[in-house]
């Protein structure tokens, strides 16, 4: 069973479904096991503490897959930032085709890469910022709605809206972020004019994702009200799960707090620990409002098989609609 798009057919992949990088989740087993079901899966290239650390942690996936997979870039302020550069000529040089960009204007990076033969998917969250995107000249577009874990931007307009608004617009393919966990979202994605689906929450309940077994069972449990959104009043909006530490954050803030009085709750290492030990109140953690549409924890092939075989029972079953 496959679809194919316009993005599988640019990034050499069966099925139209991206694992998105995700912090500390992403690592090699998890994005061996996407590229082997024909997915295209993208590790951080942060996960690595070092250029020369993400080219033996390319090394690993290599180990264990003969298919495509990429590396992510996800470049955010930050008082002491990774040797990005280095990074970026460090998967170039290691034969990676594909990269994900994300935060800041990738304009810079372009040469890089394209010298090199790599496709870059970027990351934005309007429709505006992605027509930026096709105009310097990235390959395509990754569009986060409202729905998204992480950082969906500041518009708060949910994929339903801005999927369409974008196909209207772009001539490059886009694939659609946020909200998407299933086939149905699959087939509802390229029905508004995507090419495909990226997905996060979704791989992290997963045999093969690398978090303690607390936290998948965690989302299981949850529904789609059970995440917050933070940082609001910074204009720097992040969501992420429901629980007392992100009730405290948004508590603070909504009192006129300052990031200075909830940084050490945001902290990243307390969030490591969620993921670490199971321990879901240690700290601040990642997942979507896709967590009403997640019941269970396969292994990857299953996920992406299941997938597929329910987007294709959809559009079926839309066209027997059809008088």
């Amino acid at each position: 069973m496959t679809i194919s798009t316009a993005f599988t057919d640019l990034f050499g992949v069966t099925h139209p479904i991206v694992c998105g990088g995700m912090t500390r989740v992403g690592t090699p087993g998890l994005i061996a096991a996407v590229a082997e079901t024909g997915a295209l899966g993208f590790m951080p290239a942060h996960n690595s503490p070092s250029p020369e650390a993400l080219v033996k942690d390319i090394g690993r996936v290599r180990d264990l897959t003969d298919q495509p997979f990429g590396v992510n870039f996800t470049i955010l302020p930050s008082r002491n930032p990774p040797p990005w550069e280095e990074y970026m000529r460090a998967t170039v040089d290691s034969g990676i085709t594909a990269v994900e960009t994300a935060g800041q204007n990738p304009e810079p990076y372009l040469p890089l890469f394209q010298g090199g033969g790599v496709k870059v998917l970027h990351k934005c969250t309007s429709v505006r910022h992605a027509l930026k995107a096709e105009r310097i000249g990235v390959d395509a577009v990754s569009i986060d709605g409202f729905e998204a874990a992480g950082h969906p931007g500041e518009d708060d307009v949910p994929g339903l809206v801005l999927i369409p608004a974008l196909a209207d617009k772009i001539a490059i393919p886009f694939i659609a972020s946020g909200g998407f966990a299933d086939g149905r979202g699959l087939a509802a994605a390229l029905a508004l004019g995507a090419t495909g689906i990226s997905m996060g929450t979704r791989f992290m309940c997963t045999v093969e994702a690398p978090i303690h077994e607390n936290v998948k069972a965690g989302i299981v449990a949850n529904d789609e009200r059970s995440t917050n959104l933070i940082f609001r009043q910074l204009r720097n909006t992040g969501r992420y799960v429901k629980n007392g530490v992100t009730d405290e954050i948004v508590r603070v803030l909504g009192e006129g707090g300052t990031f200075e009085d909830v940084a050490h709750l945001a902290a990243g290492e307390r969030g490591a620990i969620v993921l670490e030990t199971g321990d879901l109140e240690a700290g601040v953690w990642c997942a979507g409002q896709t967590q009403g549409l997640i019941w269970d924890v396969p292994t990857v092939a299953e996920l992406v098989t299941r997938i597929v075989a329910d987007a294709e029972a959809a559009i079926d079953r839309l066209v027997g609609l059809r008088g």
